[in-house]
Parts: C-alpha cells; structure tokens; sequence
C-alpha cells in the first residue's frame, strides 16, 4: 500500500473533512513518505519522539495517531519539533493523524468503544462542541456501580485519575466523552444521566457535579483515547494486506 492509497482508505472510514470547521488538529496526513509502499502500520495515542522511534524499529512505514504534530496555526520547526520532524523523515516513516472524527466515529470511535465496555444499550450522540456532538450516552445493560464502571474501561489495569462518587450507589444511564472533556460533565447533568465518564478533571466542575449529585469517572487522557486507534487497527488488520502494531506508550494522565 501506498502513503496515498492508505489516506483514501481512512478517509472513508473516518469524517475528516466534516470536522475540518471546527478541529484545530491537521487530521489526515501530517508527514509524507518518499512514495515508498507501506508495508507496516504502527498505531498509538500521541505523536512523540518515542512513539516514533519504538515504531521505527518496528519497521512501520506509516504510524496512525490520535494527537498529531499540527494543531490550527502554522508553528516554526524548532526545538522539539525540529527533533520529531528530523527523525521522520530520517527514518522514511510518514505520520497520519485523526482527532475528533475518531472521538465521534459511531463505530471505530474512542467513545463508541467507552460505550460499549460500559454496556450503554442503543447509545445516542451527546456532548456539544461546536455544533456537533462527539460523544454518547444511553442505558446500561446492567446497573453499575461507580467502581465496577472504573474497571471495565481501565486500560492495561490504569487506575483512573480520579473517581467522584457524588450520585447513585448503582448507575443505570451513562454518558462518555474521551479526553478533556470535564466542563461537559454540567451536560450529562442537565440531561438527568447518572454516570459521566471522561478522561480528565477539572477543578472548576468539582463543586458543580457534587451539588448536581453526578457520578463522575475522570479515566485519564490516554486510557480513554486508545480505543479508538486500536479499533482502526483492527479494521486495517481485517481489510488490509499488510501488518498492523500497536505502540503502547502510556503517560499516566
């Protein structure tokens, strides 16, 4: 496969340009290969130096992220950039991001796969941003308790950042929104849910979800986000004639 075939095949999957109004990320193809074909697809959260150099030595020709170099305005390649830049092009490896299509994907999504570790039952959009909604809440399957639903999303047996027990003892709706989501939670408040799930918190929700007795789960930034990549690289490993990695590197936040 080639860098071009492969941007054609995510870009089918995923609704690149119907975010491209509201999301400062660059999504799709942020560094170019030499035209060489891609015979390894690396997939992790964030574009950093050791990302880049664990799927270098993989033998990755192409590695698909979350977060991205490119983020709304043009930035100077200096210093830390300078460095990611430098090694990808030394190493011939091109790099491919997708941020919020792949946080509201309805079925490869980071939230569509919260939803479905949590049991939400007939998920339906929810979380404004911009017009659009990224995330999902429905019914559980199954009433759950606060802890019971920390340890169903918990990813490589992560401990959530931090756990708000401030509504029911058993949980029966749940929202999720990955990442940084907290101001949300007055959201999943105002829509009567019990649970809300996100990967950070925020101190400026903390007295707004204690008096809106709202479960809160902030699950962190990572741990909530790699869902998504690893559901593409299941599709790719499923419609692709070529070998998949994932690069699991975990910032604990």
């Amino acid at each position: 496969m080639t860098v071009q075939k492969l941007d054609a095949f995510f870009r089918r999957l995923l609704d690149i340009e119907g975010f491209a109004s509201i999301d400062s990320s660059l999504n799709g193809l942020q560094v170019d290969n030499d035209g060489a074909e891609v015979e390894k697809i690396a997939f992790s959260v964030d574009a950093g130096l050791e990302t880049f150099k664990r799927a270098a030595a993989a033998g990755a020709g192409l590695l698909f992220v979350h977060h991205g170099l490119f983020w709304g305005a043009p930035e100077r390649i200096t210093g830390n950039l300078r460095g990611r830049m430098q090694f990808l092009l030394d190493h011939n490896l091109a790099l491919y991001a997708v941020h919020l299509p792949l946080d509201q994907h309805p079925e490869l999504g980071n939230n569509a796969g919260l939803a479905e570790l949590l049991g939400i039952e007939n998920p339906e959009p929810f979380g404004l941003y911009h017009g659009r909604k990224i995330g999902y809440k429905g019914t559980l399957k199954d009433p759950l308790t606060i802890d019971e639903a920390a340890k169903r999303i918990a990813f490589g047996g992560q401990l959530p950042l931090g756990v708000y027990p401030f509504g029911k003892k058993k949980n029966q709706t749940c929202a999720v929104i990955s990442g940084g989501a907290a101001s949300e939670a007055n959201q999943a408040i105002a829509e009567g849910v019990d649970l809300y799930v996100t990967g950070e918190t925020g101190h400026s929700v903390y007295h707004q979800i204690l008096e809106g007795r709202l479960n809160m789960i902030a699950a962190g930034h990572y741990a909530t986000e790699v869902w998504g990549v690893r559901r593409v690289m299941e599709r790719c490993a499923a419609e692709l004639e070529t070998d998949i990695e994932f690069i699991d590197v975990p910032t604990g936040l």
